[in-house]
């Protein structure tokens, strides 16, 4: 191979938030800045919960969500400005996906948090609380789809974390069942504390309700390929998206397909964009010689190499 690695460009979900994310990439960076001026222009009042909180207030779904875009695209526009690189594909996870589209040119940034802000109103108001529920099962895959499938009420896996972490979501009794079962079968169960069951069945009215929203929305074509969490697969048409994005609310989240595929097009470096380093680990799960580098302060981002 000659050139520069082939970067992959990562954007975290749900989870990764934290007070005072990419406020020190906002002042350092001028891109950043601009980032976040749009962030509170388009949603009054964000920067301010992002910068100061109160953490309860950040961690609510509908607030969360935006907010994790405008770090994620904050911390890469500063990085893009400041290292003239370019990725060669993206992929986000989950939520991660609109700053991937975002990042890539596929959708603009105030649409994005608009659609965001929206997707978490429609994903907590889908299934009252605690009619659902959500768990982390470690041990073999196959295993949990096959219990899963065996029980009467509703619960599926979510997200294929990693090759021995696969989260499912459901009816609550359906989660503790399978969860019962599959520790019976010598895998682990640990119940999430989570708002609402993401990635099910259970979201279809969340679904229903982005639809029209989604398709009403200007998309255009990536700069490169974003890979999708619903298909695992690298996608550059524009027309796609709206019901790809779509699916992804009762769809899983394929994370270690899309790792793997990554992988076999050629990524080198593997880089994680904005707070946290969630991602990066399910990584080196995944491809334990993978080469991750976190970009999420302004250290980062005035200290990156390849």
């Amino acid at each position: 191979m000659t050139g520069q690695p082939r970067i992959a460009a990562l954007f975290p979900g749900q989870g990764s938030h934290a007070i005072g994310m990419g406020v020190d990439i906002a002042a350092a960076f001028p891109a950043a800045g601009e980032t976040y001026a749009t962030a509170d222009a388009t949603l009054p009042g964000l920067r301010a919960l992002i910068e100061s909180g109160p953490m309860e207030d950040l961690t609510l779904t509908a607030n969360q969500q935006p907010a994790l875009v405008a770090a994620s695209v904050a911390a890469y526009r500063a990085w893009a400005a400041q290292t003239g690189l370019r990725p060669a594909f993206a992929a986000g996870h989950s939520l991660g996906e609109y700053s991937a589209l975002v990042a890539s040119g596929a959708l603009d940034l105030a649409a994005a948090l608009k659609l965001t802000r929206r997707r978490g109103e429609l994903m907590q108001a889908a299934v009252p609380v605690g009619v659902g529920a959500m768990s982390a099962i470690m041990g073999d895959p196959a295993v949990v789809q096959d219990v899963c499938a065996a029980q009467s009420g509703v619960v599926q896996p979510a997200n294929f974390n990693a090759p021995t972490q696969t989260v499912i979501s459901g009816e609550k009794a359906a989660v503790e069942a399978a969860g019962a079962e599959l520790k019976t079968r010598g895998l682990k169960a640990i119940p999430l504390k989570v708002s609402a069951p993401f990635h099910c069945a259970l979201m279809q009215p969340a679904q229903d309700g982005l639809t029209p929203e989604l398709n009403a929305t200007t998309f255009h074509e990536p700069a490169y390929p974003v890979f999708a969490n619903v298909t695992a697969q690298p996608n550059m048409d524009a027309a796609a998206l709206p019901g790809l994005l779509a699916r992804q609310i009762t769809g899983a989240v394929r994370w270690v397909e899309i790792i793997q595929a990554l992988h076999a097009a050629g990524a080198d470096v593997f880089v994680e964009f904005g707070p946290g380093t969630v991602l990066s680990g399910l990584v080196k799960r995944i491809l334990p010689d993978a080469r991750t580098i976190n970009v999420g302060t302004a250290v980062q981002v005035q200290d990156f190499t390849l």
